[in-house]
């Protein structure tokens, strides 16, 4: 088979090899950051809570050392002295400096780990079914049309974002992650669920994998007649593009591609890029080219970060370039409540505001773009403004996605909280309990 990607440009010859840097690294990149010793120390502790991962093409190509440690991408991916509260820091911090047994730290480090709410919106407890014998590992079905699938060998990423709420997933303990290796099982399930029209393959990230990998979970699905869609949740783009020009595999997995969208699937990749700047290398526009080639659309999300892109202009930057490269500006989420939330986290008003004043500045063919959306414990919960009914200030909010299908679309209102960053913290307006609250 012969791939339009085949007559690629000179941009693929700057490709170089994958090289990652873990928490072994952080003392000397943040030193390269102008961080004092203290500082270092102190971030070190971070990470032994929360996981560390970057690689070379984002420390070189990405980052602005000149105004790190403030350059948003460096924030994006490095831990940050005060994400957890100071108490935890220094007591982790004490056990670094005085070479503590790697047990004692790891079970302090969990500690802290169980008080960061692992896995929200009820992951674990609400959204794996039951089939067969019992539950098929690494899968969820919260949506009725919508089944997230978790490839044991994509639980990992060429890098880590510091607001991740599937943080969980990368700090080796086996209690807090989700991993599948059943492919068959993964076809049995949607089979027997007709409802089933979309399969989202997540993690970590699919495209970590090779496309051999990647290949036993897709090909089995191609022949599902049900089946409309097939997503691949990726950060890739951003931190390695190498992967769809340059790596070994490249265009091997862009024929898979092409199988997938012969087969009369949509095949669609929801790409995150959380600030503009991850758009400017040539590589990014490579890819994003040969991808759309083979027939699969990109579709483009990001949560609403403070210290990393809560600003208009950055939004409406980002859109606007996504528009021009091709992309779909898809989704513009609220931080979840995990993690370091409270240290990234931006209040709901703030975060409406922040949506309206960029989206009146982009054109209609970006304006494809929902949020600002919470992925809540119910269903994806859209901020559709702040106004003011018989004298009450008040949020309108509205069910993009529930577990309650028949929520969907229907406007509700919760009384105004200047402070609140997420659902939990709003109370009904109008009524005494929300829809969803029987």
């Amino acid at each position: 088979m012969t791939l339009v990607n085949d007559a690629a440009p000179a941009v693929r010859s700057t490709g170089r090899k994958f090289r990652a840097f873990t928490a072994k690294h952080l003392d000397e990149l943040t030193a390269r950051a102008g961080l004092t010793p203290a500082q270092r120390l102190a971030t070190r502790a971070v990470a032994t809570v929360l996981p560390f991962r970057t690689n070379a093409y984002v420390i070189e190509e990405l980052i602005d050392w000149s105004a790190a440690p403030d350059d948003p991408i460096y924030r994006l991916v490095f831990p940050q002295e005060d994400m957890l509260p100071a108490g935890d820091v220094a007591h982790l911090s004490d056990l670094l400096s005085r070479e503590a047994p790697k047990a004692e730290i790891e079970a302090a480090a969990h500690k802290v780990r169980m008080k960061l709410n692992p896995h929200p919106a009820g992951q674990m407890e609400l959204n794996i079914p039951s089939f067969g014998d019992g539950k098929i590992p690494g899968m969820q079905h919260k949506y009725d049309e919508t089944v997230l699938y978790f490839p044991k060998q994509g639980q990992t990423c060429h890098a880590y974002c510091t607001y991740c709420f599937r943080w969980a997933q990368f700090v080796g303990e086996a209690d807090l992650k989700m991993a599948g290796d059943e492919p068959t099982a993964l076809r049995e399930y949607i089979l027997a669920h007709p409802e089933v029209t979309s399969v989202l393959f997540t993690g970590g990230d699919a495209m970590i994998m090779g496309e051999p990998v990647l290949r036993r979970y897709v090909e089995p699905l191609l022949d599902i007649e049900q089946l409309e869609s097939i997503r691949i949740g990726t950060k890739s783009l951003a931190y390695w593009p190498q992967k769809f020009v340059t790596d070994p595999d490249a265009d091997d997995m862009l024929r898979l591609f092409e199988q997938v969208t012969a087969s009369g699937k949509n095949l669609a990749f929801m790409a995150h890029f959380t600030h503009p700047r991850e758009l400017e290398p040539l590589m990014v526009a490579e890819a994003c080219r040969r991808i759309r080639d083979t027939g699969a659309v990109i579709r483009t999300q990001a949560p609403l970060i403070r210290t990393i892109n809560d600003d208009a202009a950055v939004w409406q930057d980002m859109w606007r370039t996504q528009t021009r490269m091709g992309l779909i500006p898809y989704y513009m989420f609220v931080e979840r409540d995990t993690g370091p939330q409270d240290y990234f986290a931006v209040p709901l008003g703030q975060a409406y505001e922040i949506f309206r004043d960029a989206y009146k500045n982009v054109s209609g063919l970006a304006r494809t773009v929902r949020g600002p959306s919470m992925s809540a414990t119910p269903g994806k919960v859209c901020v559709d403004g702040v106004l003011e009914i018989a004298g009450q200030k008040v949020f309108a909010l509205h069910f993009i996605q529930c577990r309650d299908a028949d929520l969907v679309g229907k406007p509700f209102f919760a009384q105004y909280d200047p402070e609140a960053v997420w659902l939990d913290h709003l109370k009904p307006a109008f009524a005494d309990r929300f829809p969803w609250q029987k």
